[in-house]
């Protein structure tokens, strides 16, 4: 009921837009933003160059909204947009591709326990640089998963890959922290 739903008010969304209710598409930002965000921080270092992909993102949503089909929903078509422009644009440049540390270091809570502040900062340091050590696609499959919480199959329709290749990739980068994690902890 909730997919109907969906696909309801981004027809309703989508409409207006093209009717000319232009506050509709900020309504869209808004609603995205977090999403085109991660993709684009995950891959790209340098914060001029995330601020004008994610611009370039949204033109590009914009001039191509009369194109959307209705097909998934407008957020993951959005998202599909943002991560084929980083995707073009690393191709582009050969931009070096970044980790997740931001995310992750601005998520730490605060322990009244110093002792097991400092455990925390540490564990999280080395999740941190394994994270560091993960292909680019991993990166971005651990950040679309666990970060953003969207499903295989919407993570599927961003990156235009099968649902099982997913699953595979995800398994894989698990097992490569996983394992880095172990080898920090063995030595």
């Amino acid at each position: 009921m909730s997919n109907i739903v969906d696909h309801l008010s981004d027809k309703v969304i989508v409409t207006n837009i093209l009717n000319g209710n232009i506050q509709g598409f900020a309504a869209v930002v808004a609603n995205t933003e977090r999403l085109v965000t991660q993709i684009v921080r995950k891959m790209i270092p340098d914060e001029d160059d995330q601020k004008d992909l994610v611009q370039d993102i949204y033109l590009k949503a914009y001039k191509n909204l009369s194109s959307f089909q209705f097909k998934s929903k407008l957020s993951t078509w959005i998202g599909n947009i943002a991560y084929n422009t980083t995707i073009n644009y690393l191709q582009k440049k050969r931009v070096s591709i970044v980790g997740i540390e931001s995310q992750i270091e601005n998520s730490i809570v605060e322990f009244d326990n110093s002792e097991m502040s400092t455990i925390k900062t540490e564990e999280l340091d080395i999740l941190v640089k394994e994270i560091a050590k993960l292909p680019p696609l991993y990166k971005t499959l651990i950040t679309l998963y666990h970060l953003e919480e969207l499903p295989n199959k919407e993570i599927a329709e961003i990156t235009n890959l099968p649902e099982g290749t997913i699953k595979s990739y995800l398994y894989r980068a698990r097992k490569m922290l996983k394992d880095g994690i172990n080898y920090h902890y063995k030595n």
